[in-house]
């Protein structure tokens, strides 16, 4: 301890002081601020990806039920005219305007008549992506086939695909980049056992055949610039691989985004080849389009005891499964319409 007694002494220290009370007070006061806590807002360039969407996997289900309940539905059957009203009746509550594709064809059962149910979400190009799915079952003798999943989970999805992109479009009050249309495909199933057992192998995908071939008559074909087809996507053990046949630049959009959500194992990075589907057509018309399918459904892994028999019922569909395809579907468009030229 000391004391300054010299005058000039005690100024020079006053001075001082002042000059360190100075420097203080202008000093920003960062040594105040409280640490960033766990929970705070985030910087706002953090990515912000999306990893759902509105798809409600339950309203799909439900949709899914309400086939099951008409009970088979084949190509002709009164079954599939009823199921045929419940798809229209659902798309036009979306405020949705719907149309047909009518039309007769030769099958080892004689003429038939079937019709494609076809919804349009108008967008900005006239341009068009096809999301699609077949509400048809196979016809069997033997037992009641009521197709759950194959023909069944798809179409649910696809109707709850449909309601949340035009509930979507009625919020923003502005169109997407591209039209959509919502096609429910008559006729996939081949009438025969075996899939190319008729017609010199023509026993099947008789409503996706004919939408091609009447959109390239009317010239209208290369508005289509990308299909993607939906089929058996409501197993409880969902499992869709690549689907080596599909265009590589879709196949890598879908996956690529199931990815990044978080669905790698319902989307696994293994090469597999459905042979035939309702996106075949538009492949060989040059039109882009993807499968996703998942063929192995059945009693254990990698099985698919359950395609065409009597066990593809409702039990075996989860709301899970639907939701995770609604999500990596919508999730994938934005990419998808980013490569459309």
């Amino acid at each position: 301890m000391f004391s300054i007694r010299n005058p000039i002494l005690l100024i020079i220290a006053a001075l001082m002081l002042a000059c360190a009370d100075g420097a203080s007070s202008s000093r920003p006061a960062v040594e105040n601020t409280p640490a960033p806590t766990a929970g705070a807002e985030k910087p706002e360039t953090e990515d912000k990806t999306k990893t759902t969407t509105a798809f409600d996997g339950e309203r799909a289900f439900n949709h899914v039920k309400a086939q099951v309940e008409f009970g088979p539905r084949p190509a002709g059957s009164p079954a599939i005219e009823k199921t045929r009203e419940y798809i229209v009746r659902e798309l036009k509550s979306y405020g949705l305007k719907t149309a047909f594709d009518e039309f007769a064809e030769d099958t080892p059962r004689g003429k038939m008549k079937f019709k494609n149910v076809i919804a349009e979400l108008p967008g900005e190009s006239p341009n068009a992506v096809i999301i699609a799915s077949h509400y048809d079952t196979k016809p069997f003798k033997e037992f009641a086939f009521v197709g759950a999943n194959d023909g069944g989970s798809s179409t649910g999805a696809l109707l709850e695909i449909a309601r949340v992109m035009a509930a979507e479009n009625q919020n923003a009050g502005r169109k997407r980049k591209f039209t959509y249309w919502f096609v429910f495909f008559d006729g996939e199933e081949a009438f025969c056992h075996e899939w190319d057992e008729c017609l010199n192998g023509n026993d099947h995908t008789y409503g996706s055949r004919y939408m091609v071939e009447r959109l390239r008559k009317e010239k209208q074909l290369g508005r289509v610039k990308a299909m993607i087809l939906l089929d058996m996507i409501g197993d409880r053990d969902l499992t869709v691989p690549r689907e080596e046949g599909s265009s590589q630049w879709l196949v890598e959009a879908i996956w690529g985004t199931a990815g990044q959500i978080g669905h790698v194992k319902e989307f696994p990075d293994r090469p597999f080849s459905v042979g035939d589907d309702d996106h075949m057509p538009f492949l060989r018309a040059g039109v882009p389009a993807v499968d996703i399918i998942d063929f192995e459904y059945g009693s254990s892994p990698k099985d698919n005891d359950y395609w065409h028999t009597k066990e593809d019922t409702l039990d075996k569909i989860s709301p899970r499964s639907l939701k995770i395809i609604g999500d990596v579907t919508l999730l994938s468009l934005p990419k998808i319409e980013a490569q459309i030229r």
